[in-house]
């Protein structure tokens, strides 16, 4: 029986525990739940979004939604009784998309902390970071990580391998962009690198050049790599250390389940080691890379996924956290933020032909890259992964990316395999207004990181101007989809950003910015409308559910469905939406166990 079949076997167990839970209920007393919630506002994300004030679980299962009197009868000797004294109870968080390993390993790297820095201060913690080794051996790369490269001071200020030079030190330098498309090196590393002025362009990358050809020291996308593959890989000891520290601020958070949306064998090696261990406190998901080059023989590159998830797959979702590696990740474009301006573009981006007394921006002749994958590479990718099983995640953020992707999907869906597919957009930060209906048409979710909506310097200096009036009002789309129909989900692409999922659901809502951000990024973000709460929250659970396939299982509190939730200080609903950003987690539970707890909760 393969893994598929057993998980549909699963499923359909499941929904008929649910459908003898919630009918006729049979002669004698209900058996004791090991837990019962009371006195809440529990928000069981449901088809109708209903509201109740009680909850049980018993074998890490939820076996009553209701009021109070009725959760009585599930109150045994041994039940623990949490009094949730109005406090609201959800489902546990779902992140669609994100990078838990960096994100960890970056917790205990020099870590510039996404500021927005001049070139004096982006030196100055960098070599503070030096200092604090001053023993280490001249060979020791050192890798500095979140560079919010979009918010340097001054906006369009330009940082080279020059620009790291002149610190104290002999060391190979890495200066990591948060965006994850862009690295800044020294010359000492582009040495041993072989990086010169010969060294073409990778496909589906670019070495940025001075005006003498000469490589400046930027690297965009696959450019990264050719100086990454001579960074020491991570020990096991440290790969354990970044899942652990990944995990531990997954838990703060509330969030329940995860994809690691571009995932290797050493992150799957840690996460499984944990698991065995019983450490394992969300449930893993796992998309493998797929690149390009390898897209040229589908077959082979497909073959290869599947000896990974025949190594690391863990079978079908149960009670415990486990893992499950069924997802593929492909990489269309860049991103469409100056400086890099790799996102692929439908119309060209704009240019200014003025002075800096009077700038005059006007379309220029760059679209950005073609995208990554050329039309018949990607449809073979895709019709080798619908043959397999395996949901394709793809990253497109400028519209042309996100174009060439839904021409993709619709050849797919034409094919028996591809109607099964559950394929999902992530970013799609510019989507031209004809392919807004394109997403539910062909059943494909966006997988959207919310806090990106707000004013800041990556969609304000480095975004405006280079796309123009008309573009920038469509800029980071996630009302305009869900209106268009389309399944929104929520990925917050951390480390992109800090780990700050309340954050990220109030700009959603608000689409504003935080209060200490400055004067100048006061407002909304352009003229499009937040979304509705309810919507935020749907997408931070089923539907972020639905991409993973596991919405039979968690994503609303539901008779049956697994007991993945959390319990938060103040009610998402009642609060003004600024305060949504302040939400604290008091208790966050999967699969009946505590995982998390604050100590404000008794």
């Amino acid at each position: 029986m393969t893994s598929r079949t057993l998980r549909n076997a699963a499923t359909v167990c499941l929904l008929l525990g649910a459908a003898t839970a919630t009918g006729v209920a049979a002669a004698g007393p209900a058996p004791a739940a090991d837990t019962v919630y009371r006195n809440g506002y529990i928000y069981t994300v449901d088809a109708r979004d209903s509201v109740q004030q009680a909850l049980a679980v018993r074998g890490g299962r939820i076996v009553y939604v209701g009021d109070d009197a009725g959760a009585a009868a599930h109150i045994g000797k041994r039940s623990k009784v949490v009094d949730l004294r109005g406090r609201m109870l959800m489902p546990g968080l779902v992140d669609g998309h994100m990078h838990p390993q960096s994100g960890g390993a970056r917790l205990l790297n020099c870590n510039l902390n996404y500021a927005s820095l001049t070139v004096p201060q982006f030196q100055a913690r960098i070599q503070a970071c030096l200092d604090q080794e001053k023993n280490a051996d001249a060979k020791r790369w050192l890798v500095v990580v979140n560079w919010f490269q979009q918010g340097m001071q001054p906006d369009g200020v330009a940082t080279g391998a020059a620009t790291l030079d002149s610190l104290a030190t002999q060391r190979p330098l890495v200066v990591r962009s948060s965006f994850g498309h862009s690295a800044l090196v020294n010359r000492r590393a582009l040495q041993l690198a072989g990086i010169t002025r010969d060294t073409p362009d990778p496909l589906a990358g670019k070495i940025a050049r001075d005006a003498n050809g000469e490589a400046s020291g930027l690297l965009e996308d696959a450019a990264q790599e050719l100086v990454m593959q001579h960074l020491p890989p991570l020990t096991p000891a440290e790969n354990l250390a970044a899942s652990r520290a990944a995990l531990a601020a997954m838990r703060r958070q509330g969030v329940t389940s995860f994809l690691d949306a571009y995932t290797d064998p050493e992150t799957m090696t840690a996460f499984r080691q944990l698991q065995r261990r019983g450490e394992l406190t969300a449930r893993g998901h796992f998309a493998v890379l797929i690149t390009p080059e390898e897209g040229a023989a589908p077959a082979k590159a497909v073959a290869a996924l599947l000896r990974q998830s025949r190594r690391y797959d863990q079978g079908p979702t149960r009670v415990a956290p486990s893992m499950q590696v069924r997802h593929a990740k492909l990489f269309m474009d860049g991103v469409i933020a100056a400086p890099a301006l790799t996102g692929t573009m439908l119309a060209p981006y704009y240019v200014d032909r003025g002075t800096p007394q009077q700038p005059h921006w006007v379309p220029g002749d760059s679209k950005g890259p073609a995208a990554y994958f050329a039309p018949a590479v990607l449809q073979g990718v895709l019709g080798e992964l619908a043959k397999a099983r395996i949901d394709p995640h793809i990253h497109v953020d400028g519209d042309g990316a996100v174009r060439a992707a839904l021409d993709a999907i619709a050849a797919l869906r034409a094919t028996a395999e591809g109607r099964a597919v559950r394929p999902a957009l992530a970013h799609d930060e510019i989507v031209d207004p004809a392919d807004l209906a394109r997403f539910a048409a062909l059943d494909t979710s966006a997988v959207l990181s919310f806090q990106w909506a707000k004013p800041a310097p990556d969609t304000v200096g480095a975004l405006q101007p280079y796309l123009g009036p008309e573009r920038y009002a469509l800029v980071e789309p996630q009302a305009l989809l869900l209106d268009a129909g389309a399944r929104v989900a929520f990925g917050s692409d951390w480390p992109v950003d800090a780990l700050d999922q309340w954050f990220a659901l109030k700009v959603g809502v608000t689409r504003t910015a935080a209060p200490d951000a400055g004067a100048e990024f006061a407002g909304r973000l352009g003229t499009q409308p937040g979304m509705p709460r309810a919507a935020v929250l749907r997408a931070i659970t089923m539907n972020a559910a639905y991409t993973l396939r596991q919405e039979a299982q968690t994503g609303s509190l539901e008779v049956g469905k697994l007991a993945d939730l959390i319990v938060l200080d103040r009610n998402f609903f009642a609060i003004p939406a600024e305060d949504i950003a302040n939400i604290k987690v008091l208790q966050t539970v999967v699969g009946g166990k505590v995982v998390y707890r604050d100590k404000a909760l008794r």
